[in-house]
């Protein structure tokens, strides 16, 4: 079914427009349900010309490597747009995206985008933004895998969860919003999940990791020291 206003007005890229603006881009909307677990995209599918937007829940996004291993490259939420080839590439989906939990996929035809860009350039910044940040991204990771040690990785990516998803602070520490459980971990910094275990526990004095992937930061300024290298390799 099309978008409603107050849908089209969630996506980043359409919070500026007015009403009138988005009853324009209504009848090229198209919002579509996915159930927890579900695959969205599969690496490698033919896309159609579409701005594609995660308008209610979570998204996780893998990369199968040659030898078969799965790569979590990031988490999408609420807002976010991705499958940029659908717009400006060879519209083949460049990894998988499934829902982490339930949710809602709103789409706009590519025909449509172009004719709102054209009135509204910002639009076309605030894209090039993100997709900008996506490479940043992606080349800290891959400079990560080939010259940091894990523990520096895996420092990082907590870090980044507690900074990007929030954090609740309580008499403990600093509770992630987001549950991190170990394979997740393990597949984000490239490392088996035998290894991420024993690195998390030897990070007892600084993370509590409770099952199901909660995390609670306890000491943030030797997280940071962590993160930034300035720490053995096992600390206890």
């Amino acid at each position: 079914m099309p978008a409603t206003l107050e849908q089209l007005s969630q996506i980043q890229l359409f919070a500026s427009l007015s009403d009138e603006e988005r009853q324009k881009l209504q009848p090229y909307t198209q919002v579509s349900f996915y159930h927890k677990g579900e695959i969205i995209l599969h690496e490698g599918d033919d896309l159609a010309p579409r701005l594609y937007s995660l308008l209610r829940g979570s998204l996780q996004v893998t990369k199968i490597a040659t030898t078969g291993k799965e790569t979590v490259l990031r988490s999408l939420t609420k807002g976010e747009i991705f499958a940029a080839p659908a717009l400006v590439g060879n519209q083949i989906a460049p990894a998988t995206v499934t829902a982490q939990s339930d949710c809602e996929i709103l789409t706009v035809e590519r025909s449509v985008l172009l004719a709102t860009i054209q009135e509204h350039p910002d639009i076309a910044l605030q894209m090039l933004a993100v997709f900008n940040a996506r490479l940043q991204e992606l080349h800290n990771t891959v400079h990560g895998l080939v010259s940091e040690r894990a523990i520096v990785r895996l420092a990082r990516m907590i870090l980044h969860f507690a900074d990007q998803y929030g954090v609740e602070v309580n008499p403990k520490g600093q509770t992630l919003k987001m549950k991190l459980p170990y394979y997740r971990l393990a597949r984000s910094i490239g490392i088996s999940y035998e290894e991420c275990v024993r690195l998390v526990k030897g990070l007892k004095s600084v993370l509590s990791y409770q099952r199901g992937g909660q995390i609670i930061i306890l000491d943030r300024v030797e997280l940071d020291a962590i993160a930034q290298g300035e720490h053995s390799e096992n600390p206890n």
